[in-house]
C-alpha cells in the first residue's frame, strides 16, 4: 500500500501545480490517473497514465491492446496511444487536453462558469471513455478521503515552499 500512497502523493503535487497553472481540477486529474493507470501502477506504454490516445502533440506513441464498449459489448482492439517520457509530462498533457482539447471544450467552458466538478466529470467522461460507468467511477475516486488528503498535503507543501 505504501507504494500506492507514494504514487498518490507524487501525482497530487503535479495535480496541484497544474491546477494553479491551467485551472484543471486536481480532483479530476487524480481520479482519472487512478482509474486509467490503477493508481499509477500500470501506465500505457512508458508513462501514459491517463490512457490518452495518440495526437499530433504527443512526443511518441505506442500500440496497445485495449477494451472498448461498442454497442454495449466489450470489444478487444489495438489502439495507438500517446506516450510520454515521465509522469509529469503525462500529467501536463492531460491538463492541456482537458482545458484546451476540442472534445472537452463545451464541458470546460461550462466548468469555467459554474465550477461544478461533477458536471465537468460527466462532460469529460462522455467523450473520454466508452464505458457507461466511467463518470461514476471518476466521481467516486475524486471524492475519496485519500485523494482529498493528498491534495491538501500538496497544497500545504506549496504554501510552505
Amino acid at each position: 500500500m505504501e507504494d500506492r500512497d507514494a504514487r498518490l502523493r507524487e501525482v497530487a503535487r503535479f495535480a496541484v501545480a497544474l491546477e494553479a497553472q491551467t485551472g484543471c481540477p486536481a480532483q479530476l486529474l487524480i481520479a482519472q490517473w487512478a482509474l486509467e493507470s490503477k493508481w499509477g501502477a500500470k501506465p500505457v506504454g512508458h508513462a501514459n497514465y491517463f490512457g490518452v490516445k495518440a495526437h499530433p502533440q504527443a512526443p511518441q506513441t505506442c500500440t496497445v491492446t485495449t477494451h472498448e464498449i461498442i454497442e454495449g459489448k466489450a470489444v478487444e482492439c489495438q489502439q495507438v496511444f500517446a506516450d510520454y517520457p515521465s509522469l509529469e509530462d503525462s500529467c501536463r498533457d492531460y491538463a492541456r487536453l482537458i482545458t484546451q482539447g476540442p472534445p472537452y471544450r463545451a464541458a470546460w467552458e461550462r466548468y469555467q462558469n459554474d465550477r461544478d466538478l461533477h458536471a465537468l466529470i460527466d462532460g469529460v467522461a462522455a467523450k473520454y471513455s466508452t464505458s457507461p460507468a466511467y463518470a461514476n467511477l471518476v466521481a467516486t475516486i475524486s471524492g475519496q478521503t485519500n485523494v482529498t488528503q493528498a491534495i491538501a498535503a500538496a497544497r500545504q507543501e506549496t504554501a510552505n515552499a
